[in-house]
């Protein structure tokens, strides 16, 4: 099993993006319920044997409540920036505005039986899916984490679905090399599991919005921090392929937005992308599922009546002063930024199968060149 490094977050290392706070954790978990739960597959080493392994895998799992996620389904949006990927569930989510499962991310070719343990997992708690109520739409992203991994394998079973979920919990979140992290590179250096969240203003409504990423895109030597072009300056150390990856981005706030107001959130986690240097490159997939976790929006499965009165956002709340939508907008932008960072701060140097390297991000230079811009 892999033993995460102690290594530093991204504003611990005095990189601090944005003007918004983040929330006490700086984490997704900073949102009002929401737990994460993370399982990592790590064994063997040396040559590739399809199927056997070595492995460098996982689960992550985010869920927006504690309770029935199938009986009180949340509002929520998804949004592709790019769409080469094969993520399950997104086409439900943009016809009803709504997602009742555990999200559960992973790498790309494990994403049937990561779905099949969520279908486990509704049945588990629901057993009238499918007999005397609905079916269920559960959530799958992905990465392709094959380089690190042996991918044909797909080494996450049932168990370690089944096990992040009743594990997960509210409270700090791993990062880097963890669960469906464990495998994947960002900009040629480790990257995997980053989380952040930012507070908006108490005269906005006190929101917070809170993104956790999977991070597995960027070409070597496009990588900005803090608007600096450092990977220029790092490429001779960033041994890794072309861009041909993936990031996929959940977003949680506490804000009582439905999928319009969610899907205009969502669709401002390009920008973060692009603070980091991504263009979205043909070859990658990203997408975005944003949802909100206030209790006036929830959705429940059997309604008690045909009509319900429910507190919105306003997006004009303040006449022709500050919005607290914009203010979300802003949190959301700077919140993704920050989280793909610590999937690359947080992360340790991973060898996978047949020798492939991923290399930590070496923050000494990347301090010393902060430095001098």
């Amino acid at each position: 099993m892999n033993e995460q490094t102690k290594r530093p977050r991204a504003r611990e290392s005095g990189v601090i993006t944005g003007t918004l706070p983040p929330g006490p954790l700086n984490a997704i978990t900073d949102v009002s319920g929401v737990l994460v739960g993370q399982e990592t597959v790590w064994f063997g080493g040396g040559p590739l044997v399809p199927g056997a392994g070595p492995a460098r895998t996982g689960v992550t799992v985010v869920l927006p409540h504690p309770g029935n996620l199938f009986r009180e389904k949340v509002p929520a949006a998804w949004h592709v920036i790019n769409g080469f990927g094969k993520s399950i569930g997104g086409d439900q989510i943009r016809e009803l505005g709504s997602i009742e499962s555990p999200i559960a991310l992973t790498n790309t070719l494990n994403v049937g039986r990561v779905a099949d343990a969520l279908v486990s997992h509704a049945i588990r708690d629901n057993p009238e899916i499918g007999i005397a109520t609905s079916t269920v739409n559960v959530v799958v992203g992905e990465c392709n984490d094959g380089f690190l991994n042996d991918i044909q394998g797909r080494h996450v079973t049932v168990e370690h679905v089944l096990a992040a979920i009743d594990g997960a919990a509210t409270g700090p979140v791993a990062e880097g090399a963890v669960g469906a992290g464990t495998g994947m590179t960002s900009y040629g250096f480790k990257a995997g599991i980053g989380t952040s969240s930012r507070v908006i203003p108490a005269a906005l409504g006190g929101w917070t919005v809170g993104a956790l990423v999977m991070a597995n895109f960027g070409r070597p030597g496009d990588l900005m921090i803090a608007g600096v072009p450092v990977g220029r300056m790092l490429a001779d150390s960033a041994d890794a392929p072309p861009e041909r990856g993936s990031i996929v981005i959940v977003l949680a706030t506490d804000a009582p937005l439905l999928d319009r107001g969610l899907g205009r959130l969502a669709r401002r986690a390009a920008l973060g992308l692009a603070r980091t240097g991504s263009f979205a490159g043909h070859g990658s997939g990203e997408v975005v599922l944003a949802f909100s976790t206030h209790e006036e929006v929830r959705i429940p499965h059997e309604p008690a009546a045909p009509l319900r009165s429910i507190v919105l956002l306003a997006d004009d709340d303040r006449g022709y002063g500050p919005h607290a939508i914009d203010a979300l907008f802003q949190g959301v932008v700077e919140a993704v930024e920050e989280a793909a960072l610590n999937s690359m701060f947080r992360a340790q140097t991973v060898i996978g199968r047949d020798g492939n390297t991923s290399p930590a991000l070496p923050l000494d230079r990347i301090r010393a060149v902060l430095t001098r811009n």
